[in-house]
């Protein structure tokens, strides 16, 4: 392992989203503070309470969720794409780095800024509403796994897409409805059955009611299996954003021996 070239992409990749926080950070969080105030504070006077919290309380999960999962895969799949289209990409593949290790910095990068975001997110929640955090361990462990997991997304999104309409594709037709869809805003107990059991195949509804089981003590599904949905998730994700960063790695390198 090159740790000492590792780091330096950490580096860039991490001080690459912090330079821009404008762009990055504030967005999010101006958001989220938007949605608690139209959503939460104005459709809690129609609807109080789901499952015995507030509904400001209820949203501020899937808030928090989303805006992880978004920057996550943002940054990693922005930042390999612009690799490839200013054609930088090839000589980042000429440094004494192997795939495995060029994955685990950018994969690392957009999971610090999902990281970075998520907390924010939860704190701006805390100060606005009050609201309670049950389980802060496992609230910062799901915040982890659902940063690292889609920000291995991104890598694999930015490595498939050949330019910004395609990116944009991927993610205003996949991520974001499925984003919306996961129980951001409503209990999927409150759907008609057939719609119920739709959810239940949308991986970003175990997110959402995973954190919200360690931040209220409330889902529609249990913890332990919100827990083994994000884990999988992490795993597959990862395993396939290294595995074609290690062949693209490989064909680059067999292309040059034959130049």
């Amino acid at each position: 392992m090159n740790w000492v070239g590792l780091n330096t992409l950490i580096t860039r990749e991490v001080g690459r989203f912090f330079s821009v926080y404008r762009q990055t950070v504030l967005p999010g969080l101006i958001s989220s503070a938007l949605y608690i105030l139209i959503f939460g504070f104005t459709l809690e006077q129609r609807i109080s309470e789901i499952d015995g919290v507030s509904y400001t309380w209820f949203i501020l999960p899937g808030l928090i969720m989303m805006n992880t999962l978004t920057n996550a895969t943002a940054n990693t799949s922005s930042s390999m794409l612009q690799m490839k289209l200013l054609q930088q990409l090839p000589d980042l593949l000429t440094a004494p780095l192997s795939g495995i290790e060029i994955s685990l910095a950018y994969i690392i990068g957009g999971a610090v800024r999902g990281m970075v975001n998520g907390v924010l997110v939860l704190i701006l929640g805390v100060l606005l509403t009050g609201m309670p955090i049950l389980n802060l361990t496992g609230t910062l462990l799901f915040i982890f796994l659902v940063s690292w997991a889609f920000s291995s997304m991104g890598l694999v999104l930015g490595q498939l897409a050949e330019n910004w309409d395609q990116m944009a594709m991927m993610q205003n037709f996949f991520l974001t409805p499925l984003s919306f869809l996961g129980g951001v805003f409503y209990s999927i107990k409150m759907l008609p059955e057939w719609a119920q059991t739709l959810s239940l195949i949308n991986p970003i509804y175990y997110m959402i009611n995973g954190i919200r089981h360690t931040i209220l003590g409330i889902g529609d599904t249990s913890l332990y299996t919100s827990f083994i949905m994000a884990t999988v998730l992490t795993v597959v994700f990862t395993t396939l954003a290294i595995f074609l960063t290690v062949s693209y790695t490989h064909l680059r390198a067999h292309e040059t021996r034959g130049n």
